[in-house]
């Protein structure tokens, strides 16, 4: 875990800061927008970079994981969010859809880090992230459609251009990028780390140029985040109770148990701030959703991998 790893919350937090500041600047405001997406395909394409697509095979490997991984985030998750959404943010259109955008995006960075700590299965949690990261991509505008449809703000044709446009170009950028590197696989490791900080910097710096340009709204609606409040600790709460219960039941061991309840709980936020920043650009409070979340989850996941540490000790 890297020093800007550890300080993501207080980064993503200085970045709102620096961006409703700096938006006060005449010409700054009216500018900043046209920064965003330049911004948010180079963080995803470092990203993707990252991430062992051709190794999707792995996965299953442990088909009784694999599938009730797969259930829970794909199928069970979805309909979770979209039940709070409506208890709770039904009245509030942009919040709404971006709680659904949130809690449909299984993690595919930090839920390592902290099944590391839990002393999960890191290698089993590792295999299952390239179907986690195709299925979200091909799965997300599915999901909206279908759970956010109604709330008058998705225009299809404009989230299809989006997603390829902020989703696939990267993507298809990264294989490339790894075919290149096929044949040097050490030199691929070493360009690699020596840029692992990047794509935090390019998502922090993203998030300043949109707060930048659209602050004001903000400022305007802080009523409103605290309707964010409860629907999001209550999809973390009800999560890990369905993951632990559900891996006790199958007889999954310890480190698996782990793992299942770790890649369930955690969200895949950056990826559905690129989707909601292109797909609607004049909806923040959207993307605003989508930062509130991780400032919430980073230290609820750092809670549970705790309780999940002591628990299995207690077990032995």
């Amino acid at each position: 875990m890297n020093l800007f790893e550890k300080l993501y919350t207080v980064i993503i937090f200085l970045s709102v800061a620096i961006g409703i500041a700096i938006g006060q600047i005449d010409g700054i405001q009216e500018n900043a927008e046209a920064f965003i997406l330049p911004l948010l395909m180079l963080m995803l394409y470092l990203t993707f970079m990252q991430i062992p697509i051709h190794e999707i095979g792995k996965a299953f490997k442990n088909i009784k994981f694999t599938s009730i991984s797969v259930i829970i985030n794909f199928i069970w998750t979805p309909v979770l969010a979209w039940l709070l959404a409506l208890l709770f943010l039904r009245d509030s259109p942009a919040l709404f859809i971006g709680f659904i955008m949130l809690m449909v995006t299984p993690c595919t960075d930090w839920y390592l880090i902290f099944t590391k700590i839990a002393r999960g299965n890191v290698a089993l949690s590792m295999s299952i992230l390239p179907l986690n990261l195709l299925l979200q991509i091909v799965l997300l505008p599915l999901y909206l459609l279908v759970f956010a449809g109604t709330a008058g703000v998705i225009e299809l044709e404009f989230l299809i251009k989006s997603i390829l446009l902020v989703l696939i170009v990267p993507l298809i950028l990264a294989l490339f990028t790894n075919w290149v590197f096929k044949k040097h696989p050490k030199k691929k490791e070493s360009v690699l780390a020596s840029l692992s900080a990047l794509p935090l910097v390019f998502l922090s710096l993203a998030i300043l140029a949109m707060f930048a340009s659209q602050g004001n709204l903000l400022l305007a609606n802080l009523d409103l985040l605290w309707k964010l409040l409860l629907p999001i600790l209550l999809f973390f709460l009800i999560n890990y109770v369905v993951s632990q219960e559900t891996g006790e039941r199958l007889n999954f061991p310890k480190p698996e148990k782990t793992s299942l309840g770790l890649t369930t709980i955690a969200r895949n936020s950056p990826v559905a701030l690129a989707i909601a920043i292109t797909a609607f650009p004049n909806q923040p409070l959207i993307a605003l959703t989508l930062i509130i979340g991780p400032l919430l989850e980073l230290p609820i996941l750092a809670l549970v991998s705790q309780v999940l540490l002591v628990t299995n000790r207690e077990d032995k």
